[in-house]
């Protein structure tokens, strides 16, 4: 990633944003700021989105906060005059996830489940849909498993509805890479049309399966009606903001460094994940939006695998100072908690490197960033 520049805003935007009723806020976490102004100088054609309102789902969850943070900051700095409506299940909580951004005029909060029909009468204009509510915590696997399953299929299908009403540019459903199962090795790395082994009689589908269905509602009425659908597939997204108690190894590593405790590994480790940045992935959902095929699935991830115990490893030399160690002993997983049988995971994204994405932060830059998002005051 580029060094970062000191952001100084001219006197004539800052007047320009006061008459428009928009506060100059920047996220008071410094990483995030810099994630956030350094994807808007990335060479996207962020003029697609000028004069638009955006429909972000999930808001307030991990890579929605991002996705809204990036589209406040173009509507403000770059004066793309963004409305953000951003969909929540609690609005206090949104509230304080958002408050250094005031009582901005383009960022509305809708609270209500995305189960629920939204009142098209009453939202105005909704010229992009970006579907990001999900429980992809696999500790709501095994306790909540219809509840990780409704926002991504009945949830879906009212958000198309929404979108064939408002005649929506585009809506981007925000899907996974674990709609492919139980790949072979000869298949891996998977490009988008490769499919393995997923038990719909296994409650650890419930995920995968209700992401499955949810693509397909999205093509289908693509093909049945024209909505403009398209797909991403993030592959184990990973920065600041994550929630570090949702249960994956990766967020229990970085809660262990935030918290001086040495990482104690609950398996041999040798499973492999390609990790992806939260930043890049964020741009290649917008590349996807921006420049991606009507219809069409394309991976968002690292093409590096790293073993979980590779990064176990890796991590605890990023502080050498707090002196902390990796340590190789079997601990229950805690209840509710579902584990996976894939052992080995890593995306093909030949197809979004077609449209000018891929990723750009590596792994120790990505986890050092991370880190040290949490442990500023």
């Amino acid at each position: 990633m580029q060094h970062y520049k000191r952001f100084v805003l001219p006197l004539f935007l800052i007047r320009n944003l006061m008459e428009r009723g928009l506060q100059m806020t920047k996220n008071p976490n410094a990483i995030v700021h810099e994630d956030i102004v350094h994807m808007a100088n990335q060479p996207f054609d962020w003029n697609k989105l000028e004069n638009t309102t955006v429909l972000v789902t999930g808001a307030s969850g991990f890579l929605a906060t991002y996705i809204v943070e990036l589209l406040l900051y173009l509507s403000a700095y770059e004066k793309k005059n963004i409305t953000v409506l951003a969909l929540v299940r609690d609005k206090a909580k949104a509230q304080r996830r958002f408050k250094h951004h005031g009582t901005r005029k383009d960022l509305v909060f809708l609270a209500q489940d995305v189960c629920t029909p939204l009142d098209a009468g009453s939202l105005g204009p909704v010229d992009y849909i970006i579907h990001a509510a999900s429980q992809a915590s696999p500790k709501f696997y095994g306790s909540d498993p219809v509840g990780t399953i409704l926002p991504n299929v009945l949830g879906t299908q009212h958000l198309l509805t929404l979108a064939q009403e408002k005649a929506s540019r585009a809506l981007l459903f925000v899907s996974s890479g674990e709609v492919y199962g139980n790949l072979q090795s000869h298949q891996i790395p998977n490009t988008e049309t490769e499919f393995g082994y997923l038990d719909p009689m296994d409650v650890r589908s419930c995920y995968g399966e209700a992401k499955r269905m949810g693509e397909n509602l999205c093509v289908s009425s693509w093909r049945q009606y024209c909505i403009p659908v398209k797909i991403v597939r993030p592959f184990h997204t990973y920065g600041p903001g994550m929630d570090l108690n949702d249960g994956r190894v990766f967020a229990d590593f970085v809660a262990d460094i935030v918290s001086d405790r040495d990482i104690v590994m609950k398996s041999d480790g040798k499973n492999t994940r390609a990790f992806c940045y939260i930043a890049d992935a964020v741009l290649g959902f917008f590349a996807v939006l921006l420049k991606g095929d009507d219809g069409e699935a394309y991976n968002i991830g690292s093409e590096r695998e790293t073993s979980i115990l590779a990064l176990a490893e890796m991590l605890v030399t990023i502080f050498p100072e707090k002196n902390l160690c990796v340590v190789r002993h079997d601990v229950c997983s805690p209840a509710g908690y579902v584990g996976t049988k894939i052992s080995r995971t890593c995306p093909d994204i030949s197809k979004s490197k077609q449209i000018g994405w891929m990723p750009r932060v590596d792994i120790r830059e990505g986890f050092t960033r991370t880190i040290r998002s949490y442990l500023m005051p």
